[in-house]
């Protein structure tokens, strides 16, 4: 029965946390701090031109996503290396398998054109 009482007191202090953060960030950011020219996009002295909501191409975040998925997979793979002697043959396969699936998503997308830079 005791045993509850962890229960309840972290959950009554996770969701007082996010209660707390929530106020604390709301009374920090409806502060006035500066003058006109603060909330300016550069405060460098030189005027934008153009348009300062510039967007970015499609082909960045699909850079980003691959890039990150394949640091991922290094990081499997560095692990799975440190205990290779434990895992035998069943890890051997499944490691084969993963960097299987990891290819063929490379070689979609490689056959899509993502990779390449326009």
């Amino acid at each position: 029965m005791t045993g509850i009482w962890y229960i309840v007191g972290f959950g009554v202090a996770g969701v007082s946390f996010v209660f707390l953060t929530i106020g604390a960030a709301w009374l920090i950011s409806h502060r006035n701090r500066g003058d006109v020219h603060k909330g300016l996009p550069y405060e460098s002295g030189i005027d934008t031109f153009g348009d300062t909501h510039g967007r970015f191409g499609l082909s960045f975040y699909i850079y980003a996503l691959l890039f990150v998925a394949f640091d991922i997979e290094v990081i499997f793979i560095y692990l799975w290396a440190i205990v290779f002697r434990s895992v035998l043959l069943g890890g051997f396969v499944s490691m084969l398998l993963f960097v299987g699936i990891l290819l063929l998503g490379l070689a979609y997308a490689w056959r899509k054109g993502v990779l390449t830079w326009r």
